[in-house]
């Protein structure tokens, strides 16, 4: 249907499908109409349409890494790859990066670690304490906690080495592009 805009025939579903009789495409056709797979006008030729949805990318879109320590460069308008995931996670607004730095190491997140975030905050509520990829304008992006304190906002590293600082910023420098949803950490042998 996709390259001549109709239907294939039974005998060509057959011929296709390495089949020898149309009675076992008819069969087929009409296991797959029940299930809602297919529709079709019975004992008419090229009628047969699917019913699914063609498939999409598999997995989220991959925008490449954010630092847990100092910042990054912001990440790009489109991504690198895709990411694969569960279907829980499999959500248009979910996005995956690649994490460097150990800001975050007391949440358990790793140098290397691949977060999960949601971009849909209306449905997340920030609540203090939340992690957060915030960027930081004219610095870049970073995951840490955040809390609002009247017009100032606080990104906090989770971690107590002295090396890493609280973001103290104006509320208006900073927009939280994504919450935190899942840690993925892959492990070597």
């Amino acid at each position: 249907e996709q390259n001549h805009s109709f239907s294939p025939s039974n005998e060509e579903i057959a011929d296709a499908m390495g089949y020898r009789s149309k009675s076992s495409v008819q069969i087929l056709l009409k296991s797959l109409k029940q299930k809602g797979s297919v529709m079709y006008e019975p004992k008419k030729a090229r009628t047969v349409k699917s019913l699914r949805k063609p498939r999409q990318q598999r997995g989220i879109p991959f925008w490449g890494t954010i630092a847990a320590g100092g910042i990054v460069e912001s990440f790009t308008d489109h991504p690198l790859e895709f990411y694969a995931v569960s279907e829980a996670l499999n959500k248009p607004e979910n996005y995956a990066l690649r994490v460097i730095g150990d800001s975050m190491i007391d949440e358990h997140i790793c140098n290397n670690d691949v977060v999960i975030l949601s971009s849909n905050l209306e449905a997340n509520r920030l609540k203090p304490g939340a992690i957060v990829a915030a960027q930081v304008a004219g610095e870049g992006t970073t995951l840490k906690r955040f809390y609002q304190e009247g017009a100032y906002v606080s990104l906090e590293p989770a971690n107590s080495s002295p090396d890493f600082k609280v973001m103290k910023r104006h509320a208006s420098q900073v927009q939280i592009q994504g919450v935190l949803v899942f840690v993925g950490r892959a492990y070597s042998h």
